[in-house]
């Protein structure tokens, strides 16, 4: 696992690791852009940030309290929370006001339109974020299951197995799938990108996480935290190139080039929308949140009401003035 650490002076510090979903790609870079700048220390934080394995892999890390925070994927969080009532984790600022889950699928196979899933093959990696939200996506676009294939494929697996075509098309974020597929050689033309929030998914995206023992133990930090990459991602807009530059020190075989790009496809399309643009980064509106939990209702049985203040909880947030990115 691959570990990055800021350091200062140990003694006013505290330690808060942060727990990743995905590898040091480009929606990472901001992240080591505020360690490098100093945002992290200036606000007394020791910071070491952790690759993940998805989605939802950083939800247990924090429940169990191994990380105080991580990045996960909040509605895979809704369930985690439905499925272990009183679980110390809930979300405290939202990234991907857009979420980047996506069916991803090539041209040339067949694959342009939802309703074209029916009678091909889907590579869908079990704990991928997009795949946990497919079944909205299916309802919402009345696709037959019965007459979609499934196979589960591993993360290191998917893409290639789609750029060789042995399935037709891939859940998974639209800025990881895609231009991991152009890496592989797939042109650019012969790839549609399926956005599930464009097509009836009107759920939210990956927000960072607390443990919310340490939360209650610790609220200048967390939200000194939250105030740091909300500058990390300020920064990052404005300075791609020096964000890049923060990644590639941590993971030198990425290609500067695609990740630039990757990360410029995360601001585009997940972090800076017109809500964000408007309000700053962070938060969530109350309705659509309500819209988000009847929506994941219609496909997923809770076993006890839902509730979104188990969820999400803004308190920890800075003053929206601290969190605007332009």
């Amino acid at each position: 696992m691959a570990v990055i650490g800021a350091t200062g002076a140990a003694s006013a510090e505290t330690d808060m690791p942060f727990a990743l979903d995905w590898k040091f790609e480009g929606p990472a870079a901001p992240y080591f852009l505020a360690i490098d700048s100093g945002l992290f220390a200036d606000a007394d934080l020791s910071v070491e940030i952790s690759e993940g394995k998805g989605s939802l892999d950083a939800i247990p890390k924090v429940a169990t309290g191994a990380y105080p925070v991580g990045f996960a994927d909040i509605n895979s969080l809704m369930r985690f929370i439905d499925q272990n009532p009183g679980a110390p984790v809930t979300a405290v600022m939202m990234i991907y006001d857009k979420p980047p889950f996506a069916v991803v699928g090539r041209k040339s196979l067949g694959v342009e339109a939802p309703k074209d899933l029916e009678g091909k093959v889907l590579g869908a990696p079990p704990p991928d974020g997009a795949w946990a939200q497919f079944p909205i996506f299916a309802a919402e676009n009345d696709l037959d299951m019965d007459a979609i294939t499934v196979e589960p494929v591993g993360f290191p697996t998917r893409e290639p197995m789609l750029a060789q075509g042995e399935v037709a098309a891939v859940t998974g974020f639209s800025f990881s799938s895609t231009l991991n597929l152009k890496r592989l050689g797939v042109a650019e033309d012969d790839l549609s990108v399926i956005l599930m929030a464009d097509n009836g998914v009107e759920l939210y995206g990956n927000a960072v996480i607390v443990n919310t023992d340490f939360a209650a133990e610790n609220p200048e930090a967390v939200t000194a935290f939250l105030g740091a990459i909300a500058g990390g991602w300020k920064a990052a807009i404005e300075d791609p190139e020096a964000a890049i530059a923060a990644l590639i020190e941590r993971n030198p075989a990425a290609d500067a080039e695609l990740e630039t790009e990757r990360l410029q496809m995360a601001i585009d399309d997940n972090v800076l929308t017109d809500y964000v643009a408007e309000n700053g980064i962070g938060g969530v509106d109350a309705d659509r949140m309500a819209a988000a939990i009847e929506q994941t209702k219609s496909v997923y049985e809770f076993t006890s009401e839902p509730d979104a203040s188990l969820y999400f909880d803004d308190s920890y947030l800075p003053a929206a003035d601290a969190r605007m990115l332009k």
